[in-house]
């Protein structure tokens, strides 16, 4: 069996013809023909319906088409990262950003690094609170955005810098809000359900940060279905301002001004990454790309 005959097989159950397929592999109908039949012998199955002008795949035909695909495509990843090798550039890039940041603060940056390295493969995640720090920690992850109150205890261990600021805002429905007159106090909502994003790391394990004791709560993994929950009114929370901002606007959240909680929750945001780490020259260009100065 021939990768050039794997190719030939997709190309020919995509295309439909042999002349058509032809004109894609610049090569004559019946060296394809050919090729397709030795295919076929080698793994003594028929790939093709010929009983109408154009080919169409079997049963089999379909099952190998999907096999051949992934074979193809894990051979090109192979040369990607063969070129990648033969330029000094790293295959990959794992960057994981604290979901409370908004990503468009750093898009210039990341266009760069993709005009810098085209082949390079960036991997991009979000994590929840200590999750970004713990994926860094744990060699899971190149470079980190996270906010500064992650390093209490481990700041002597990362580089860092500044990147910027995030706010959260307590938000809540209307509806919600309507079932309160005259709210003035958070504790007034604890019969209301608090809709908590848990941690994504292992920091803050047994602990609920920012949920006021007593608290009625749900839980959920993600801000847009923590937004979508809270503007449903099935609860208030607090998400990132960037996010509330367009639902503020439109009147579908409100923000829950009281007088023992600050209209918005403002803090420092990072890049970090671990000093004992050596970033090849793809991560090197993005750290020195991001954030404003050293910590």
């Amino acid at each position: 069996m021939k990768l050039e005959q794997l190719k030939m097989l997709l190309v020919v159950a995509e295309q439909g013809t042999l002349t058509s397929a032809s004109k894609v592999l610049h090569k004559t109908p019946s060296a394809i023909s050919q090729g397709i039949k030795q295919l076929e012998s080698r793994l003594a199955v028929v790939l093709f319906h010929r009983d109408t002008y154009r080919l169409t795949l079997t049963a089999e035909g379909h099952h190998i088409c999907q096999h051949a695909q992934r074979v193809l495509n894990e051979i090109t990843e192979i040369e990607q990262i063969s070129h990648n090798l033969s330029q000094g550039f790293e295959h990959s890039l794992s960057l994981v950003i604290d979901a409370t940041f908004n990503l468009a603060l750093i898009m210039p940056q990341l266009t760069r690094v993709q005009a810098f390295a085209p082949n390079t493969q960036v991997s991009l995640n979000q994590e929840h609170i200590s999750g970004a720090i713990n994926k860094l920690e744990t060699g899971q992850a190149d470079i980190a955005i996270t906010h500064v109150t992650q390093f209490e205890w481990t700041a002597d261990r990362f580089d860092m810098k500044r990147i910027g600021e995030t706010a959260l805002v307590n938000v809540a429905s209307q509806e919600l809000l309507d079932r309160h007159p005259g709210l003035s106090h958070l504790e007034e909502l604890r019969d209301e359900f608090q809709i908590v994003v848990n941690d994504s790391g292992f920091g803050t394990a047994g602990k609920y940060l920012g949920v006021q004791l007593g608290q009625r709560k749900w839980f959920t993994n993600s801000f847009d279905t923590k937004t979508q929950l809270i503007m449903a009114g099935i609860g208030w929370g607090r998400i990132p301002e960037y996010l509330a901002k367009p639902h503020l606007d439109s009147g579908r959240l409100q923000c829950i001004t009281v007088g023992d909680s600050a209209v918005s929750l403002t803090s420092e945001v990072i890049a970090c990454k671990l000093k004992a780490k050596v970033l090849g020259p793809v991560g090197s260009f993005l750290w020195q790309n991001i954030g404003e100065h050293d910590w």
